[in-house]
């Protein structure tokens, strides 16, 4: 099997708020990452009633979801790809991640949203923090190796959290993100308890074939009748 690597793919926000993944200039890693922190936050708010030893913790809201790993870059031809392979241009290559994640989209008028996507993780986000730390220069000062640690939160549009917000019950709509190995009458049974729902599934999702789900699609899933 071929080794799959990591790569952040821009993405292209629509008036209803959900996003297209731009695959034609996405930045594929070097070297996957050794691992990465996925992040989650509940936030929640203590009242205190007079005479109650402690305080008692009510559920508020769902925080953003977080990811955070680290790269590395590695200029000096120890690492390639295959034999052949061009030494790879350390300076070149945080330029093009910088495009991608970080540089401002006038457009947008803010950083791009980006799909990052690796075997079984797909998540779509903004940047949240970067930091390039440079371990080995050429005599001249360029540098030829780095070390990046890249931070991300999860977009979620209004349309989408309005619709997420109760995601436990089969009689709302939710928003789902296909994961590699999903198919639609098991994402069925897992809202529904029941996968004979997975034609009206793909006729609302306008999908013609229904058995190829490509990871990182959204699907919506309508309530129960």
């Amino acid at each position: 099997m071929a080794k799959v690597m990591l790569s952040i793919s821009p993405c292209t926000r629509n008036r209803n708020g959900s996003v297209t993944v731009d695959q034609s200039t996405k930045f594929e890693v070097m070297l996957n990452p050794s691992s990465y922190t996925h992040g989650h936050s509940i936030s929640q708010s203590e009242t205190r009633v007079q005479g109650q030893a402690a305080p008692e913790s009510k559920f508020n809201s769902t925080g953003s979801e977080t990811i955070s790993f680290e790269l590395m870059l590695d200029g000096t031809g120890a690492v390639r790809p295959t034999p052949d392979a061009k030494v790879y241009d350390v300076k070149a290559g945080i330029k093009k991640l910088k495009s991608i994640i970080y540089d401002y989209d006038g457009g947008e008028h803010e950083p791009r949203i980006v799909r990052l996507l690796w075997g079984s993780l797909s998540f779509t986000g903004r940047l949240q923090s970067m930091s390039i730390q440079y371990t080995l220069f050429k005599p001249g000062g360029e540098p030829l190796r780095a070390r990046i640690s890249l931070g991300f939160v999860r977009y979620v549009s209004s349309q989408e959290e309005s619709l997420r917000a109760a995601r436990t019950s089969p009689d709302l709509s939710h928003i789902v993100e296909v994961r590699a190995g999903d198919t639609l009458p098991l994402l069925c049974y897992r809202i529904y308890r029941d996968c004979s729902y997975y034609t009206e599934v793909a006729r609302v999702n306008n999908l013609t074939c229904f058995r190829d789900l490509k990871p990182g699609t959204r699907l919506r899933f309508p309530p129960l009748r």
